[in-house]
């Protein structure tokens, strides 16, 4: 008889099934492996550090200024990074030993203009610097200086006087004393 045959168990119930069915529905949160914290502690962190500090050095600047003098030496440099390095040598009086002052120009449009005044018959120029310490790559500048201005200073600086051949130009907040003629000499009082 076909009745007296017995039913394969098929091992599972309909109880199993919703009990699969929840299973699938609420899934257990994923544990996060140690291996990832110590990737974020130990690589992720620094690198956010650092880049954070590099950042905030080139942001805010230590001081501000002027320097005046003749630029010695003048020249892009860097394998990846390219910047302009100069050197001024500045002079208090004709004939002393000049003090050299080592600075960075980061805009390609300052240094041209740099390169327009040591190119002018006097060359004295100049400079607006801004000082900003720490930075931790020489990627941005070999030194601590970055210009941010250039003007020229003596033949035909900045004021449009021209001063005779030879005789000093006065420096910056010096008095300009031109040579330009005064017009015809008034005739003497009895």
């Amino acid at each position: 008889m076909a009745d007296d045959r017995e039913i394969p168990d098929r091992g599972y119930t309909t109880q199993d099934l919703k009990a699969v069915e929840d299973a699938e529905r609420v899934k257990p949160k994923r544990r996060v492996h140690w291996a990832v914290w110590l990737l974020g502690i130990f690589l992720v962190l620094p690198v956010l550090a650092f880049t954070l500090w590099t950042a905030a050095t080139l942001k805010y600047t230590y001081s501000t200024g002027d320097r005046v003098g003749y630029v010695q030496k003048f020249s892009k440099k860097g394998f990846i990074c390219k910047t302009w390095e100069g050197q001024l040598a500045m002079s208090t009086v004709p004939g002393s030993a000049p003090q050299y002052f080592d600075f960075t120009v980061r805009d390609d449009s300052v240094a041209q203009r740099i390169r327009q005044i040591m190119e002018t018959q006097d060359g004295r120029v100049a400079i607006t610097y801004a000082q900003h310490k720490k930075v931790p790559l020489s990627c941005f500048g070999e030194t601590e200086y970055f210009v941010t201005g250039a003007r020229p200073v003596g033949a035909a600086g900045a004021t449009g006087v021209t001063y005779p051949t030879g005789a000093a130009s006065p420096g910056v907040g010096a008095p300009a004393t031109p040579t330009t003629p005064v017009g015809p000499a008034a005739p003497a009082r009895p």
